[in-house]
């Protein structure tokens, strides 16, 4: 596996002798613009690849991107890479206000630079000839690649709940003309889909609690800003002491009014976002788990259809048909198709279990972080409220007696 990095090594070695040093493939997604105007508008990123792996153009490659070259790249690897979970992609913003926003730019930068070094990280992934095509190729050659495809990942999220659903349903075997229900069932297989259901819900239900949080401190420091100027103008009225005083409290207000704001805008992005990164991480599971429930009804329905020609070969074999040479060579093809879809299948179900367990250590390590960031900020926060208030408690004291 070749690990990503931030930063190069500090290694006076030559960046392009892979075997003097450790491998690595570094990638960042710098510098959003803006370009185009009204409907037409969107953001391009500066997506800078630091590298000592042969298999690219050099030690450092910089292209620019934008977000549907991202979409292509992640429905380039959904299609090729079955039963390995594909990082998943930020979402568009619906509300048209806030796409420009300085804050959702951020929020869409951070998101396209974790999915990217999350592709760059895998050991299977890392070697796709489509990631090479989008850290190195020109903007031309990438503008005409996204548009011979459309984007499978122009769905909503919510369409995925739907996918998944619907693979999971009783299908009709057109085969047998009856109701049949083509669903694995295995106990490893439903722990997994139940596993898998919990854990959207309950992430789901964090982040929406987060998104409240975001909200409550934006809302206190808003009302500390407002109540420090009315102090300040109360102050400006009295004489002495006392309004001094007052002055000083609005003072106060107003500074943790501004770190409340900021301390907002870091459970945003360091609490908040995280978590709903792993919901859409836990859709982009769906979607392989989806794919894992069609390539085994896939494997049913031929093992049917092959049932039903043997049947009909007997048949034909019976009688002395001329059509005998014809249904041996459907036979032969059916079984060979039968035992591709059976390597598929149990491919699939191989790379799932790898990468649930893959996935369930980033997930501890990553929200890990974030919990940890969360209470070291809210620990931050009410040491300086604290100390705030405190600092004015003697004045506030000499006032009052």
């Amino acid at each position: 596996m070749i690990p990503t990095q931030r930063t190069l090594s500090g290694s006076s070695q030559s960046p392009r002798s892979p075997s003097s040093q450790q491998l690595y493939l570094s990638v960042s997604v710098t510098d959003p613009v803006k370009l185009g105007n009204g409907v037409q508008a969107y953001i391009s990123y500066r997506v800078i690849t630091k590298t000592n792996l042969l298999e690219y153009q050099g030690p450092e490659k910089i292209v620019i991107r934008r977000y549907s070259d991202f979409v292509w790249l992640h429905d380039r690897l959904f299609e090729k890479y079955k039963g390995i979970f594909i990082p998943p992609l930020p979402e568009k913003s619906a509300v048209e206000k806030f796409r420009f926003t300085t804050e959702f730019i951020e929020m869409r930068r951070q998101a396209l630079d974790i999915f990217v070094n999350r592709i760059a990280s895998h050991h299977e992934l890392q070697q796709s000839e489509d990631l090479k095509t989008f850290l190195q190729a020109d903007e031309e050659t990438m503008e005409r690649l996204r548009s011979q495809e459309t984007g499978l990942f122009g769905k909503k999220p919510a369409d995925f709940l739907q996918i998944f659903k619907d693979v999971q349903a009783k299908v009709s075997d057109v085969v047998l003309g009856k109701e049949k229900p083509v669903e694995e069932s295995n106990p490893e297989y439903e722990k997994l889909k139940h596993y898998i259901f919990e854990l959207e819900n309950h992430l789901a239900e964090a982040q929406k609690h987060a998104y409240r949080l975001v909200k409550r401190h934006r809302e206190l420091g808003q009302s500390l800003s407002e109540f420090g100027k009315a102090a300040k103008l109360l102050g400006a009225c009295e004489g002495d002491a006392i309004g001094k005083t007052f002055s000083e409290l609005g003072l106060k207000s107003e500074t943790l009014s501004v770190k409340l704001e900021k301390e907002a805008h870091q459970i945003l992005m360091n609490f908040e976002e995280p978590l709903k990164d792993y919901v859409r991480a836990v859709q982009s599971i769906k979607a392989t788990i989806a794919e894992r429930a069609n390539a085994f009804k896939q494997q049913c329905e031929l093992a049917e259809t092959i049932k039903l020609k043997e049947i009909n070969l007997q048949k034909l074999t019976l009688t002395r048909s001329d059509k005998v040479g014809e249904a041996e060579i459907e036979c032969r093809e059916l079984k060979a198709e039968s035992e591709e879809a059976t390597r598929r299948f149990e491919t699939i179900v191989r790379l799932i279990n790898e990468e649930i367990s893959r996935f369930q250590e980033q997930k501890t390590m990553d929200l890990g972080t974030a919990f940890h960031e969360y209470a070291k900020g809210q620990a931050r926060l009410s040491n300086n409220i604290a100390d705030a208030w405190r600092s004015l408690l003697p004045k506030l004291d000499s006032c009052s007696s």
